[in-house]
Parts: C-alpha cells; structure tokens; sequence
C-alpha cells in the first residue's frame, strides 16, 4: 500500500499535469495506476502530458514525497487516491476531481449526507447567529455541514455543527501541516475530533489567493447542496454557488435586508433561481429524498450535546421592545421613540435579550433574531 501511496503522489507532484489529463491518463488504464505510470513516452504524449510531465516521471525523486509520507505516518492522518473506497462518492463524478485528499480526522465522514455551508468573511452579527442556528439545526437533523474553515460564516458554520451529531468538514486550500487562519487553530483541532479537515493540496503547500477559488469546487462537489447565509455581490461564496450550478446540486440562499449590502449576493442567487430559504425545514424537504435515515451509522448514536437546551418565555415588556425592533438593525435612541421606555430601560432589556439569544449587537445597533 505504501508503494502505491508513492506512486499516487508523484503523480499528484508531476508538473503541468491537470486533474483532467491525470484522470484521462487513468481511465485509459481502468485506474490501474502502475499500468499508467509505466506507459511509453509516446502514449504519455498522445494524452497531452508535457515534457516536464515526462521528465519528472523519469526522475521519479523520492525526496519530493517524502514529507507527505511522513505526514500519513501521524494518527488520524489519510491520504486517499479517488480509486480508495473511503473517497467521496459525489466527488469522484466530477471531470476535476482530485487525485487525492489529505484528510486529517475521520474519513467516514466524507461520505455521508452533506450541505455545503457559505458566507461572508465580515457578516454582520444577525447572519452569523443564522448560520451557527441553521448549522446546528441541521446537524441535529443528520447533515454534515461542509465549510471552509474562513473567519465569519465558515466558522459559524462549523461551530453550529458541533454542536449537532453529524459533525461537520473543514475544505482547505493549504497543506494541513497549516491552520489558516492561525486563529482557528483551536476549531480545527475540534473539527478534526467530529468530522474532518480536507485539502487536495500536498503538505508544504502554503495559502495563496488563487488556490481559494479552486477549493471552492470540492466544496461545492462533496455535497448535496449549497446554502449561502450571507455574502456581497462580488464573493467567493458565490463562486461556489456557480460551481455548485455547473455541478447540478442544489442552490438555497436566505434572503435579507434591502438595505444590507452582504443580502445582495443572496437576493442575486435567487432571482437566478435559488431556492429561497426562511427556515432549515425549508432545506430538509428538498433533500429530503437525497439521503436515507442514519439508523445504521455510527454517527446517528451520538448524543445531541445541547438537547437540554431550552428557551425562555420573553416577559410583556421584552415582548413589546421585541415587537419595535423588528428585524431591521436599530440603535437605541430610535428604540426610545418607537417604544416609549427610557434609555437606561431599553439598554437593561438589550442586554437581557442578548444573553438569551433573542437580539444581537452589531456596531452598536441591535437586530431581533427570534
């Protein structure tokens, strides 16, 4: 196993060489990779593999591989060839798939029924709280959430999911020997323990802005469908709701404020054709007939880590500051001329809501979110 571990790698090292090309190189050989890599020059070049392609083939330099080899070496670190049972099944469909995926966590992960999850770096605070609710939600319900370990959504995303049972998968554009950004360190770690993080890139592979886009298509292609919560008309969020298109899955988007520039990409998708998203149920009935009840997965046996959880009954004067907030962002002096309490009250009852998950604070103007 590890000799073809090897021979996949410098597959995946060789350069020039595309997913396309590399997977048209294995299909002439029924994915027999051995057969591939000992081809003649002549039928290498006939399939539009380079010289450089060749010539690093010839070579074939152990040393660029090994600390790759190394790296699978630690546990709960895989590396798996798109031929491995344990590879993504909706994936492996895709003319790009990856050759291989890095997978630092449970592999058994990667197969299971998944939403990709998508967003803002920046959102504002309403739309991050949306995304951890409906990542929670929906992890309760046995999706995997499917993310890309970024700061804002991404990691709403992934903090939502924990909190559920199917756990959640981080889709990076570096080598995992990184965490980027640093900051995430931490919920990477706790991603790795309830799901997985994943790269297509090899270790010692820095971030770089053109590799994002790239990821954004495996994002896409390991799932069911695509949610987006929020995200700017000009957004990788919605490079991986194009991806998501060309790949035939399914596109929600949950709408937003007119006046709220990160609503735009969204209201965008859905004149498009997104199917338009106000609660999580909206998106367990349209995949509803995508993915079967988990009575036999391990996964379905973990305990729900907040099912004690309960809301509390708002009392008459929360309920009526609820009632003028309504869902548009306000400050508190617009609070005293629409509610009739003072300042000092509203800012006491604020404060209340916000610990119990009823408002949000952004910037110093405050949205209702329940």
């Amino acid at each position: 196993m590890n000799e073809k571990l090897q021979d996949w790698l410098i597959l995946l090292r060789a350069p020039t060489l595309g997913a396309v090309t590399a997977h048209r190189l294995l299909q002439q050989h029924d994915y027999d990779l051995t057969r591939a890599l000992n081809s003649s020059d002549a039928e290498l070049s006939r399939l539009g593999i380079k010289p450089q392609a060749l010539e690093f083939f010839a070579n074939n330099d152990q040393s660029l591989i090994e600390p790759d080899l190394r790296w699978a070496e630690q546990p709960g670190h895989h590396i798996i060839p798109c031929t491995h049972p344990d590879y993504p099944q909706r994936l492996r469909q895709l003319p790009q798939a990856p050759l291989l995926l890095y997978v630092r966590g449970d592999p058994e992960f990667l197969n299971q029924p998944q939403l990709a999850m998508v967003g803002s770096r920046n959102p504002t605070a309403a739309g991050a709280r949306t995304a951890t609710d409906f990542a929670t939600y929906l992890s309760r319900a046995g999706i995997t959430i499917t993310s890309g370990l970024a700061r804002g959504i991404d990691a709403a995303c992934h903090k939502g999911a924990l909190h559920g049972v199917a756990g959640t998968i981080a889709l990076v554009a570096h080598g995992l020997d990184i965490v980027y950004p640093a900051a995430h360190k931490k919920l990477a770690a706790e991603i790795a323990a309830d799901g997985a993080v994943v790269s297509e890139m090899p270790v010692g592979t820095e971030p770089n802005r053109g590799l994002f886009p790239r990821r954004n298509r495996i994002i896409s292609g390991m799932t069911m469908g695509t949610l987006v919560v929020e995200a700017a008309l000009k957004s990788g969020s919605l490079i991986t709701a194009k991806h998501a298109l060309e790949q035939g899955r399914e596109i929600f988007a949950i709408p937003g404020s007119i006046h709220n520039p990160l609503s735009r990409g969204c209201h965008q998708l859905i004149r498009q054709g997104a199917k338009l998203v106000e609660t999580a149920d909206d998106i367990l009935e349209e995949l509803a007939h995508a993915f079967p009840a988990r009575t036999d997965s391990k996964i379905s046996q973990k305990p729900d880590k907040d099912s004690t959880l309960s809301t509390p009954a708002l009392d008459p004067d929360h309920q009526k500051l609820l009632k003028c907030l309504q869902f548009e962002p306000a400050a508190i002096d617009e609070l005293v001329e629409s509610s009739g309490f003072s300042a000092a009250e509203i800012a006491s009852m604020l404060l209340i809501m916000e610990l119990e998950g009823s408002v949000v604070c952004d910037n110093g103007r405050y949205t209702r979110i329940a």
